[in-house]
């Protein structure tokens, strides 16, 4: 690769919470779509945050479980500790996105989108959300929880390995690419 395509090349960092695996495996088929559009990807759980990674990424997409109509406590704790860049406003700009996987097919999971995006606008970023049209309820159908503000994905009380359903995974991949896309679009 020259070294222009490389200054070139977009970057989306992933940000996100899962202590059961649900939600890294929806992050990682984020990541996957983003990568099929040739943007580099940089995935990380709260627990192993790099800042300057955030820092000098195009974008970052955030995401958590919804557990009792809120976001967990994990990724509270991630916003709180990015005072420093809310104050230096080193995100302003960037893209952002979120997405959030829960149990129940409602759960409240909006909410958890909402307080995301008001982060990611304190920030200064740039919201994009899920522009998909529902293809249906089943569980191999895309954006089958119907949300716009975000992706939303729902979790049987299974492990990982075989939860959520494909049409959550596939909705995921398609969410990153549409991210991806934008980012090359805007930036």
């Amino acid at each position: 690769m020259s070294l222009s395509a490389s200054l070139s090349k977009k970057s989306l960092a992933i940000v996100y919470h899962s202590p059961y695996g649900h939600t890294a495996k929806v992050a990682s088929f984020i990541a996957q779509g983003a990568t099929q559009v040739g943007v580099q990807v940089h995935c990380m759980n709260i627990e192993h945050i790099d800042w300057d990674v955030l820092d000098q990424s195009n974008a970052i997409v955030f995401g958590c479980p919804t557990y009792m109509g809120s976001l967990t406590s994990g990724l509270k704790l991630f916003m709180e500790q990015s005072s420093k860049r809310w104050l230096a406003r080193t995100w302003q700009g960037k893209l952002a996105a979120g997405f959030t996987n829960g149990g129940g097919l409602s759960g409240d999971k909006l909410a958890v989108l909402q307080q995301i995006n008001l982060f990611a606008m304190q920030h200064g970023m740039l919201w994009a959300g899920l522009p998909m049209m529902p293809t249906g309820r089943g569980t191999e159908d895309l954006n089958r929880m119907s949300s716009f503000l975000g992706l939303m994905t729902q979790s049987d009380n299974a492990p990982a390995e075989i939860t959520p359903p494909k049409g959550d995974l596939d909705t995921a991949l398609w969410f990153g690419e549409y991210l991806a896309l934008m980012l090359n679009r805007i930036q």
